[in-house]
């Protein structure tokens, strides 16, 4: 065995005559533990989050969204159309009509987005399954709508009221004298759905037939204002958008689901780092114990120090011996701390003892990758903590 391990284990597992060392090293081996907990608990967390974030945008949010540069609108011409017909990376795409329209509902007004969309709509995204009062919209039902939750709430407007129909209200363009009592485009519509999201959705869109959009705007047959596209599973988006915006050239803009998004993922990402930076922080303060430990055991074994010392052993040896007691203890706190984040998430999964809201448990999700970025964080830590502390052995010591 190697010398310096043995002895390092030796030291590492055996109790001492002093106890205030054993004490100390019991605490340092509980701030490794906790702290290694916490880091790993935190980037699970963190995980689930951006997982559960990320799904509420697969909601909202097509994988590509084509738009005109220039306008609000353009004309879906058969080139559009054969372009996007031989993508073999496209699973499927639909037309849209959206604008910024003004809701009226009994006495109460709001500012929102219509979205006229295709039948087809529901394969772009998941829209359908947050719908948690009523149904989507259907062909055989026209003037009617979809609202979110929020706009629901604000005009205190539930489903099915027939008694009052929801009016979507849109200027009329031009310039000039404008008669105020004819100001507007109008569309009256039955609410037959509501569905759920993150706040700022809930609260933008008034879901409605294309064709309805179309009337409301007075859009020509071909007009549009927009493009969405599903993609084929495991089509990297940013390279099809490259293709796909040299394909229909610059008086397209094409973006993906992250640039629709861009400030959204940034702050999710933003502070998963910042988080992992502050628990790395208090890792690093914990390893200020395994450092006090160290050195108190140095102290407490300087006569076995210079046995050693005289039996052959270099002071490079005796150095290792502490940067190796240091590293176990490092490695054994953090093994110990990682399998109980492990099991507290497994737990939180299958059980979700703790709650966001009543019916939502706090997202969790396990990666070997937070494993990995705890297992290197902490095991750097442990290696410099251990051979700050083992730099106290000299000659000098050992000898006096």
């Amino acid at each position: 065995m190697n010398f310096p391990l043995y002895i390092a284990k030796r030291y590492l597992f055996s109790k001492t005559s002093n106890n205030a060392i054993n004490i100390i090293t019991i605490i340092a081996s509980f701030g490794v533990i906790v702290g290694s907990l916490a880091l790993f608990i935190i980037l699970s967390g963190f995980s689930g989050l951006r997982t559960f974030s990320y799904s509420l945008l697969d909601v909202s949010d097509p994988d590509i969204k084509i738009t005109s540069t220039k306008g609000k609108s353009f004309l879906y011409t058969s080139d559009i159309h054969e372009v996007l017909n031989k993508n073999v990376s496209i699973n499927a795409y639909t037309k849209i009509v959206e604008e910024r329209v003004f809701l009226e509902y009994n006495d109460k007004n709001e500012i929102a987005y219509i979205k006229g969309v295709e039948e087809n709509y529901t394969s772009i995204t998941n829209i359908d399954s947050v719908i948690n009062v009523g149904n989507w919209l259907y062909k055989e039902q026209p003037k009617t709508a979809v609202i979110g939750n929020g706009i629901s709430r604000k005009l205190s407007l539930g489903i099915l009221n027939f008694g009052e129909p929801l009016s979507i209200l849109v200027p009329k363009p031009g310039t000039g004298f404008i008669n105020p009592l004819n100001a507007f485009y109008k569309i009256d519509v039955q609410i037959v759905g509501l569905y759920s999201g993150t706040e700022d959705f809930e609260s933008k869109f008034v879901f409605v037939s294309l064709n309805d959009a179309k009337e409301l705007l007075k859009f020509k047959e071909n007009q549009i204002t927009g493009i969405e596209v599903k993609l084929n599973n495991n089509i990297d988006a940013d390279s099809f958008r490259d293709e796909i915006q040299a394909e229909l050239g610059s008086q397209f803009k094409v973006q993906t689901k992250q640039q629709l998004n861009e400030v959204f993922y940034k702050v999710i990402n933003t502070e998963n780092f910042v988080s992992y930076l502050i628990f790395t922080l208090i890792v690093i303060i914990a390893l200020f114990n395994v450092i006090g430990a160290i050195i108190m055991m140095i102290i407490d074994k300087k006569s076995n120090l210079k046995t050693l010392f005289s039996l052959g052993a270099t002071i490079k040896e005796i150095k290792k011996v502490f940067v190796l007691q240091g590293f176990l203890l490092t490695v054994l706190g953090m093994s110990i701390g990682l399998i109980l984040g492990i099991i507290l998430v497994f737990i939180q999964q299958k059980f979700g003892i703790f709650m966001i809201t009543y019916n939502l448990p706090y997202p969790v999700e396990f990666k070997f990758s937070n494993l990995l970025i705890v297992i290197v964080t902490i095991t750097i830590l442990g290696f410099i903590a251990s051979k700050i502390a083992s730099s106290r052995i000299s000659r000098e010591f050992i000898e006096k």
